[in-house]
């Protein structure tokens, strides 16, 4: 029954976002006022699908820690649930994402289009550079810019590998920083074919002030986020039917265990 549901939600999330990519397409067309709802409304159509088809729903806590105007999220990466499902709660969001997925055929063209940042990997120097400027532009205009610290997805559970980049970037733009935990990695596992039925909870955390020496803003965001991280995979052990990642968790943690 898992394989067969989750075979279905992968052949489905993708091919809809083919199909909402194409519909949308004449929006790239017009001014950025006119589309801004494009990137919310794409979101909240893989949500559905992902609540009918994978049975993933989501609980949203502390939407009031949200500050107003222009902000960092530092977001933890468990799963690609994230890059879609979080959309929704921001009211001009930008990703900070690797170049090259800007050469992706019409997703590029989105990106270009909602002013995405790029970043050349190859070229740390420059590519902090750039960055910082189109950021700080970003803040300027009031919009909230969602990162995740530590790069790449690591599974629920796993030692957690945070880069120090966000600290540069939360000196430089000298904003407020809000904190986000969640469990998705039970639910849409990182790196697997199959997907679990469940609820995914998110929790905005109280946003951290600009101002703050690197390394202390650096180890109070990493603490938040880790810290209530965990205890939501703890929460989601009282769930009706726990997720069988939780078994892979329990394993990951062992005393002596080196899985990653």
């Amino acid at each position: 029954m898992t394989l067969l549901r989750s075979t279905l939600f992968q052949v489905l999330f993708y091919l809809l976002n083919l199909v909402v990519m194409i519909l949308f397409s004449p929006m790239l067309l017009l001014p950025r006022s006119w589309s801004w709802w494009v990137m919310p409304a794409w979101a909240k159509v893989l949500l559905l699908l992902m609540r009918v088809v994978a049975g993933i729903r989501m609980e949203v806590r502390g939407r009031e820690n949200l500050p107003d105007g222009g902000f960092m999220a530092a977001m933890k990466h468990q799963s690609a649930w994230e890059t879609v499902a979080l959309i929704p709660l921001f009211s001009s969001p930008t990703f900070i994402l690797k170049r090259e997925l800007r050469w992706i055929p019409i997703f590029g063209w989105y990106t270009a289009k909602f002013r995405q940042i790029p970043v050349n990997r190859g070229k740390r120097t420059k590519a902090l550079a750039a960055m910082v400027v189109a950021a700080k532009q970003a803040i300027s205009e009031k919009r909230q810019i969602l990162i995740f610290p530590e790069g790449t997805r690591r599974p629920a559970g796993a030692e957690p590998k945070y880069k120090f980049g966000v600290a540069h970037l939360y000196r430089d733009l000298n904003c407020p920083v809000a904190p986000i935990a969640h469990n998705a990695g039970l639910y849409w596992p990182r790196a697997s074919w199959n997907v679990y039925p469940g609820t995914v909870i998110v929790e905005i955390l109280p946003p951290i002030p600009p101002g703050l020496a690197t390394d202390i803003f650096h180890a109070r965001m990493v603490t938040a986020i880790e810290t209530t991280s965990d205890r939501l995979i703890e929460e989601a052990r009282q769930a009706p039917n726990p997720s069988p990642v939780l078994k892979q968790v329990d394993a990951r943690c062992a005393p002596g265990s080196s899985a990653q």
